[in-house]
């Protein structure tokens, strides 16, 4: 296929700021018919017998599948390959997969999670790729996500009793759809009132390298900015990343979202490798304080 399509800063920053980015249809319907059987044969298939399509935890991507399968070549999409580089690297490392199967009429539905029994304090992260081989119409009980969520740390069901939440998303969309999460997105599969069965498909990547600046950054000086001063600028909403990251979602309220804009700022500082990037003085207050105690410059 082509060469990967890399994601933009303000793709990045709207990574940050909802927990995840969506890719409507972008895999072809060949492609997802080739997956369908490969999930259907791979379900049947024993426990103790799985092939070629159970990498171990920790094989890099690019040894993952089979040459000639079509989930290998769903990875090798450009706009997917990009987005996989633009956020944990070159060549990844697997973590786990998962095939989400709900028959016809299926009431099953998952608890809200998140996918960590507990996650290091610091910025790094994972992506899980939700990959939906075929349409998902509206109502037929397409995954529910929380956007935001990631920068509120959980340890996984913690949140399960929450229903309702203001804001949250409930998957439909056409055929080679996908969802690329931060690994910290609280998450649930829904139910099945259709007639047809349901498939998703889940990839969870870890990082081998720094994830700074993997994306295309030939938009970063003129989107990038962050100041307290931009807070009164008369540009639109959402052209630079500093307005994506003090964005409110609807779960949140007026102050409270000020934790996310200062968790947010924290992820940003990481991926852009700008120790110094802040939005409307959060952080650089904080640490100026902190630098008087240690001696340092006001």
């Amino acid at each position: 296929m082509a060469d990967p399509v890399l994601l933009t800063t303000l793709d990045v920053a709207r990574f940050v700021a909802d927990g995840y980015l969506r890719f409507d249809a972008v895999v072809p319907d060949e492609i997802n018919r080739g997956v369908l059987a490969e999930l259907s044969a791979l379900l049947g298939r024993p426990s103790d017998d799985p092939g070629d399509f159970q990498p171990r935890s920790g094989t890099p991507l690019s040894e993952c599948y089979p040459v000639d399968s079509a989930l290998r070549r769903v990875y090798e999409v450009p706009e997917v390959a990009g987005a996989i580089r633009s956020l944990v690297g070159a060549n990844p490392r697997f973590d786990h997969h998962a095939i989400h199967f709900n028959p016809a009429g299926s009431p099953r539905i998952q608890d809200l999670h998140c996918d960590a029994a507990v996650d290091s304090g610091d910025p790094t992260f994972d992506i899980q790729l939700f990959y939906f081989p075929h349409d998902v119409a509206e109502g037929q009980g397409g995954t529910r996500c929380v956007p935001g969520s990631h920068v509120r740390n959980i340890h996984e069901n913690s949140v399960a009793r929450y229903q309702h939440i203001a804001g949250e998303q409930f998957f439909s969309g056409p055929a080679g759809t996908i969802l690329v999460f931060h690994q910290g997105v609280w998450h649930a599969g829904q139910d099945n009132p259709s007639d047809q069965h349901r498939w998703m498909f889940k990839l969870r990547l870890n990082p081998t390298e720094p994830q700074v600046r993997l994306w295309d950054t030939s938009d970063y000086d003129e989107v990038a900015r962050g100041s307290w001063d931009h807070m009164f600028a008369t540009t639109a909403p959402g052209d630079t990343v500093a307005n994506h990251l003090r964005k409110m979602q609807r779960w949140s309220f007026d102050g409270e979202y000020r934790l996310e804009t200062m968790e947010r700022v924290r992820l940003w500082r990481y991926l852009s490798d700008d120790p110094t990037f802040d939005v409307d003085w959060y952080r650089t207050r904080i640490e100026r304080r902190a630098a008087l105690v240690a001696g340092g410059p006001r």
